[in-house]
């Protein structure tokens, strides 16, 4: 039943507007989550470089950060999922178990590595089962520094004339600050002192936690995203649910620190993908830099139902119609793996 009401919302919202040739100058802010990983592995150079070169407006690092405290991209702070480690009998030693979050990981993690000793590893495909193309380039690349990034940003904008965003968010802070003893907050902002970044660049901060955001807004100028999901609660505030925080009242309280919010999709569309009041409900809050959704990926697996194409879990669905939903829904942007889909949307090239 939902597929259907949904499909014929996707059908009826395609004769109305003609999609998808529907070039837009207030199109979204296209955040490539990752990098371009639909067609490369996530967070490496390669990946956020053909995001860049695809049209992408901002790129996403999640950060964690190394034994020697140097900010590194990872999707996690436990690495063999996303590295060669596990192969690597020189490493086999650090395998240890943590508690993260509230649970047990087990694995090899960041912050138990040098530089110079993640540098050594080579990234993988995450998804391999749902993205094996991806896999042909494992082994290629390191695992990138922020520097690493932030140099290849710049030689692109050199190279295209354009500006490119930053959207690093923060991993496990609470955690790697109660845990560890590693405050990322100082970090990322001493960070961008050396590096010549300033609250005029175009960055944002995102994190699921709230404290470190707060201490953030108190320390800098920097735009801020609070980052909700339909269940659980920020890791730092056991008390506090998502669903709380992004009702009217608790999206004021969000306004007072964060300057937007960063969103799952289903908290944005209704299952006949009708928008939810959450889009109007963050703006009347006072939330000037709108709400991100997350994450638009192109394969049927990720899709809802009625935006899948025929081919099986791993074929490309209909992930051009999910944008438009999103755009109707008035999000100031989205996260996207594939960021080359997405500027065709925008273009009305597709």
């Amino acid at each position: 039943m939902v597929r259907n009401i949904l499909l014929s919302a996707v059908v009826a919202l395609a004769a109305v507007t003609g999609m998808p040739a529907m070039a837009q100058s207030n199109f979204p802010l296209i955040i490539a989550h990752r990098g371009a990983s639909a067609e490369r592995p996530e967070h490496t150079l390669a990946a956020y470089e053909r995001a860049i070169d695809q049209g992408a407006d901002y790129i996403e690092p999640d950060l964690v950060v190394t034994k020697d405290g140097v900010l590194v991209a990872r999707h996690e702070n436990e690495i063999s999922g996303t590295t060669d480690v596990a192969t690597r009998e020189e490493f086999e030693g650090r395998r240890r178990s943590k508690s993260i979050d509230g649970q047990l990981t087990a694995g090899w993690f960041a912050e138990d590595f040098t530089l110079a000793e993640l540098r050594s590893l080579r990234a993988k495909e995450r998804l391999p089962g749902v993205r094996p193309a991806n896999a042909r380039f494992d082994g290629l690349y390191q695992v990138p520094s922020f520097e690493d990034i932030v140099k290849l940003v710049r030689a692109k904008e050199a190279e295209t004339g354009r500006r490119i965003g930053l959207y690093p968010e923060i991993k496990h802070p609470d955690f790697l600050l109660q845990e560890e003893g590693i405050d990322m907050v100082d970090l990322l902002l001493a960070e961008f002192r050396r590096l010549g970044i300033t609250p005029d660049d175009p960055i944002f901060i995102q994190c699921f936690e709230v404290g470190p955001l707060q201490r953030l807004n108190q320390r800098s100028d920097f735009k801020l995203i609070q980052l909700v999901s339909s269940d659980g609660g920020p890791a730092d505030e056991p008390a506090m649910r998502y669903s709380a925080m992004i009702a009217p009242a608790g999206l004021a309280q969000i306004a007072e620190y964060a300057d937007g919010l960063g969103a799952e999709i289903s908290l944005i569309l209704n299952p006949d993908g009708t928008p939810t009041t959450l889009v109007a409900e963050a703006k009347a809050a006072g939330l000037s830099s709108g709400v991100h959704a997350w994450t638009v990926r192109p394969e049927n697996v990720f899709l809802p139902p009625a935006l899948r194409s025929s081919g099986g879990e791993n074929a490309k669905g209909n992930a051009s119609q999910l944008i438009e939903l999103l755009r109707r829904a008035g999000v100031s942007g989205f996260f996207t793996d594939d960021p080359r889909l997405a500027y065709s949307v925008k273009t009305g090239s597709q």
